[in-house]
């Protein structure tokens, strides 16, 4: 069926509004604009779907929520009526239309049979994660786009184990939204009529306290903060999003005094209003929160992204000005730190383990090796440092107390199995505020890690490819790096060329052969003579390439200028 087909056949659906098919007829004279919301439907993944909100198969709307929900449901009771019967959890964010698709999804589960723990109000991704995990569900929905702007929603799919759907799972998810018509194969019930069987039943405060006390049983030395708590100050916003209740409240819960709030982000708003993008790795976005820490000097502010899975911090530096401090500094700082508040306090399990992803600073690793800990790669996502997790800690080989990943997401316990901005806040803050009771910042602190275990340098660099081109120019550059493998970049030569696909390993110097234990995903990494790394990955969730530069030196001024030398590399890729 070619695009334009498809726009008609939904064009004189009579499962449309009328808000929805003057919308369709709108654009009737816009075939660009038909074609990019009619050429084909959402990708499914292992990390659900996402993208912007509007009508038509290439948009997020509640036809295709309903059409996702009807085949995840089918791939749930394909599991047998036992599984089905232990139903799923659903969650929303502050986004526009969140609260109506989360709804709208549980309708279709309930129609299907499989009962549903639908969250009454919105509420952080962690906490999709743990109620999955706390009552025994099959599964988990999360209606969210993460720290994606105003314009995107997304739709986040989880197993039992509460990490995200793994890849046999997704598959067979796209493999029946494929063959199952978008309206004609949807089953769906009135959402009052589903609440009064019991096919649905909301989960609220009670769901909160339980969720709460896993993340306090994660501090490590309350009696530091109590310490410091009458003088030590800090800020927080959670950019207008799900974080706004649970991540204050469990500072508080901390011995937190002084955690000032950013009042006008305080605001839950899916139009983001005070922000040009709600994403803590935005230093932009931290303007209104630096503003309050310097009026009540502050020395530390701290960030959550809308569905409060990720998290950013900025500290003060020496001259009174705010730094940012990257995803990879502070997963640095905070192993380090847990490394030594666990020893300190007795709470170092057996076998410690360290988990980051292969696009993680290599700082990490170093921090772990020299105090004594292993630490492993996994792809990047919180379903394979999940795994990993998993797979370590049943066969006995380790007990992981951290795994990270470059873009602010940490996960600590044992009760969660994805990125968690509220137990990351509470570790961030206990763990400024033992600097503060030895009289440094965490930029103080950063500076000594860098003395202790060298210098490291970091940046990711975004190659954007929208629209319709974009995806076939993703796919032609890794194409055509993978036909022609670089031998030098930026006059550097290449030691080793990496394919994450095969699991293969190059050595550039004599063309040798070997293999990695990882293999199955579409990356490149080049390791260079010079001690860099670069990486080459097609974001899973956003139309473009990521590039990571992965540097290290003998001093700052050495890492900076690798980074600036082959960030030049970098956007030429894009062409």
């Amino acid at each position: 069926m070619s695009y334009q087909d498809r726009y008609q056949e939904w064009l004189h659906s009579p499962a449309l509004s009328a808000a929805e098919k003057a919308e369709l007829e709108s654009i009737q004279n816009d075939p660009k604009e038909i074609e990019s919301r009619f050429f084909d439907q959402l990708s499914f993944g292992t990390a659900g779907l996402r993208g912007t909100m509007g009508v038509g198969l290439y948009r997020m709307n509640v036809h295709v929520i309903r059409h996702a929900t009807q085949a995840f449901a089918q791939v749930i009771l394909e599991e047998g009526p036992q599984a089905a019967a232990r139903g799923v959890a659903i969650c929303f964010d502050c986004r526009n239309n969140s609260d109506i698709f989360a709804k709208e999804a549980a309708c279709v589960m309930a129609a299907n049979g499989v009962p549903v723990r639908l969250f009454q109000a919105l509420r952080p991704t962690p906490e999709l994660s743990f109620a999955v995990r706390e009552y025994g569900c099959i599964a988990g929905i999360n209606v969210t786009a993460s720290h994606n702007p105003k314009e995107y929603n997304g739709y986040k799919v989880y197993w039992e184990d509460g990490a995200q759907l793994p890849p046999r799972h997704a598959d067979e998810v796209a493999k029946k939204m494929k063959e199952l018509d978008v309206f004609a194969c949807v089953k769906t019930m009135d959402y009052d009529q589903a609440v009064a069987s019991g096919q649905i039943v909301l989960m609220g405060a009670e769901t909160d306290e339980k969720f709460l006390a896993n993340v306090m049983e994660q501090v490590n030395d309350k009696a530091v903060v109590e310490q410091v708590a009458d003088t030590f100050k800090m800020v927080y916003t959670p950019f207008h999003g799900t974080g706004y209740q649970l991540i204050p409240e469990a500072l508080r819960r901390l011995g937190m005094k002084h955690v000032i709030c950013v009042p006008e982000q305080m605001v839950v708003d899916g139009n983001f209003p005070t922000v040009v993008s709600p994403n803590p790795e935005n230093p932009e976005g931290f303007a209104l929160a630096v503003e309050l820490a310097k009026r009540h000097g502050a020395d530390f502010i701290l960030g959550s992204d809308p569905d409060a899975d990720r998290v950013g911090i900025m500290v003060r530096t020496g001259d009174g000005n705010f730094k940012v401090i990257s995803g990879n500094q502070t997963g640095v700082l905070l192993l380090d730190y847990l490394i030594g508040a666990k020893r300190r306090t007795g709470r170092m399990p057996d076998k410690p383990v360290a988990l980051k992803t292969i696009v993680t600073t290599e700082m990490a690793r170093k921090v772990a090796e020299v105090n004594g800990l292993q630490c492993y790669d996994t792809f990047t996502g919180f379903k394979f440092l999940a795994q990993k997790k998993d797979q370590l800690e049943e066969s006995g080989q380790g007990s992981v107390i951290m795994s990270y990943e470059e873009s602010y997401g940490y996960m600590l316990g044992d009760y969660v199995r994805d990125k968690d901005a509220v137990s990351a806040s509470v570790e961030l803050t206990e763990m400024a505020a033992w600097y503060a009771s030895q009289g440094m910042t965490l930029y103080d602190a950063l500076q000594a890690l860098y003395q202790k275990y060298g210098c490291y340098g970091e940046k990711t660099l975004n190659l954007v490819m929208p629209g319709l081109d974009g995806l076939k120019k993703m796919a032609a550059l890794m194409a055509s790096l993978r036909s022609q493998p670089p031998v030098e970049i930026a006059g550097v030569a290449v030691k080793e060329q990496k394919d994450y696909q095969d699991g293969s390993v190059v050595a550039v110097a004599d063309g040798s052969k070997s293999f990695m234990e990882l293999s199955g995903s579409n990356v490149l990494r080049y390791e260079m003579t010079d001690g860099t790394s670069l990486i080459v990955r097609p974001s899973g969730t956003e139309p473009k390439v990521k590039v990571y530069i992965l540097a290290n030196g003998q001093t700052q001024a050495e890492c900076d200028e690798k980074v600036s030398k082959y960030s030049v590399w970098a956007e030429s890729l894009k062409g």
